[in-house]
């Protein structure tokens, strides 16, 4: 990586941790721009909304789920255009930044398998307590669903307390999407932070495997 990829992460790094995170118009433009919205989305880890059909499916356990195995493939997958996304908001010099991030241990994905076959994940960035997601990714039936499960009931594990993810929309709509003010989520943020949360799992005494963390997750549930 380059001295100013390096730099760029670290100003991403700085950024997230008050509250802020870059966008780009299309993912061909290579210029970007902050954004710290007015409402901010946000999901609560332990009681995601997840429909009974999709609980089914998700114990059925029809993929295979792995994490940082293929971070720059999930990204790349996220940012390339699709049916139903012509163009994304990840550019060369996000994607380039958030590798990097990845590389310094900030930056994690959930990646979704299918006889070898990576067919969904998600990625997002770690901060004390806070996991910000960027972007999720389906080429198969649930993928992104199931990589969001794996990642709530990874993140209750680690003890991560906020699930940031930046905006509304109707696919997040069905697992319990909520706002709250600018102003609040900077409270939340700033108290987080503090935290020592490890995504990774890897001083966790149980070293449970990825269908281990969905039964301790849903044990631990109310719903």
């Amino acid at each position: 990586m380059s001295q100013a990829i390096s730099e760029l992460a670290q100003t991403f790094l700085n950024a997230y941790a008050q509250g802020v995170f870059p966008m780009a118009e299309r993912a061909g433009d290579d210029r970007f721009f902050w954004v710290d919205p007015d409402v901010r989305g946000q999901l609560d880890i332990l009681n995601l909304r997840i429909p009974d059909r999709l609980k089914r499916r998700v114990l059925q356990f029809p993929y295979q789920v792995t994490i940082n195995r293929a971070f720059v493939d999930v990204i790349d997958m996220c940012a390339a255009s699709h049916d139903n996304r012509p163009d994304t908001w990840i550019n060369r010099p996000i994607r380039d930044a958030f590798v990097h991030l990845h590389h310094m241990g900030h930056a994690h994905s959930v990646e979704v398998w299918h006889e070898k076959e990576l067919i969904g994940g998600l990625y997002g960035l770690a901060l004390g307590g806070v996991f910000c997601g960027e972007s999720m990714v389906s080429r198969a039936k649930d993928a992104s669903k199931i990589a969001l499960v794996h990642l709530c009931a990874r993140l209750h594990r680690a003890g991560f307390t906020v699930l940031d993810t930046q905006f509304v929309n109707d696919h997040l709509k069905q697992f319990g999407v909520y706002e709250i003010t600018r102003a609040d989520y900077h409270g939340r943020l700033a108290r987080a932070l503090s935290q020592r949360c490890d995504f990774t799992l890897a001083s966790d005494p149980m070293g449970l495997d990825e269908n281990a963390l969905l039964s301790v997750y849903f044990s631990s549930r109310r719903r």
